[in-house]
């Protein structure tokens, strides 16, 4: 299965699932721009971008509320708190400091930028 995301402002506001056979060519490649031509035939003219369940591509699967970054063709989560930041490379949101790894569940505290223990 293929999966589009369609674009408003540079956010994902819906994820649809299209079959391969209807992405595939004639030469039996998968083609971005068919799934693309169907979206906007079915939904109406709009940004459609396809995203991989797998990340094999975009670097994230696409979420509502995800934006897309054209400059670096990926899709990134919302920032989950603001003293967290982007990894260039994963297009995922680090704290800044490591999750403890003590077995221990934690949640992050944001007032004290900090994980603190769930008891």
């Amino acid at each position: 299965m293929a999966h589009f995301a369609k674009i408003e402002d540079r956010t994902v506001v819906q994820v649809l699932v299209i079959g391969n056979e209807d992405i595939t060519d004639e030469n039996g490649d998968e083609q971005e721009s068919l799934g693309v031509a169907l979206c906007n035939q079915l939904y109406g003219d709009a940004t459609w971008v396809q995203t991989s369940y797998n990340n094999n591509f975009r670097k994230n699967y696409a979420g509502n509320r995800y934006t897309y970054d054209q400059t670096r063709d990926a899709f990134i989560p919302p920032q989950p708190y603001p003293s967290w930041t982007l990894d260039d490379d994963t297009c995922q949101w680090n704290a800044p400091v490591a999750y403890p790894d003590d077995g221990k569940m934690y949640s992050w505290d944001e007032d004290n930028t900090q994980w603190k223990e769930i008891e």
